[in-house]
């Protein structure tokens, strides 16, 4: 079994978001999966169940320190025209003491929600904001060693 250098570990501290183009200096957090769904196929002469992708389906949520209206400014309009606010989130986590780093585009992201009040006394603001998204780029990888 090989160990791995745990300084290379990648910290989320070093992450950092761009909507539209726009750096958002005040994210805490990303996330972005793709479900993936499958139907099950039958077939003879096996006892295991078969799979084919059917489709997929592209899922996130984007933390951000309450700091300004950034989010009401980007949708209030549209929504209030019925009118959707696609848009695009980048990526990229640096680490400095890794051996590279980590970049993703979304594309045709559509937020799910506008939260227009939600403050409480003695409690820092932040939002969370799940969207979808379409499709994705992957811009930089950090690359796993030979023999790794």
């Amino acid at each position: 079994m090989g160990l791995y250098d745990v300084t290379k570990t990648i910290n989320g501290t070093w992450g950092s978001v761009k909507i539209n183009g726009i750096d958002v200096a005040e994210v805490v957090g990303l996330e972005a999966k793709v479900s993936i769904e499958k139907e099950e196929v039958k077939q003879t002469g096996t006892l295991s169940k078969g799979y084919k992708i059917t489709g997929m389906d592209g899922k996130g949520t984007l933390k951000l320190n309450k700091v300004y209206s950034r989010m009401i400014q980007l949708m209030n309009e549209n929504l209030k025209n019925g009118k959707s606010t696609v848009c695009t989130i980048e990526s990229l986590l640096e680490d400095p003491d890794s051996d590279g780093k980590e970049g993703v585009v979304l594309k045709n992201c559509i937020f799910d929600e506008l939260s227009l009040i939600n403050w409480e006394s003695k409690k820092i603001g932040e939002e969370s904001i799940p969207f979808t998204f379409t499709d994705w780029e992957i811009t930089d990888t950090v690359d796993v060693p030979s023999g790794s």
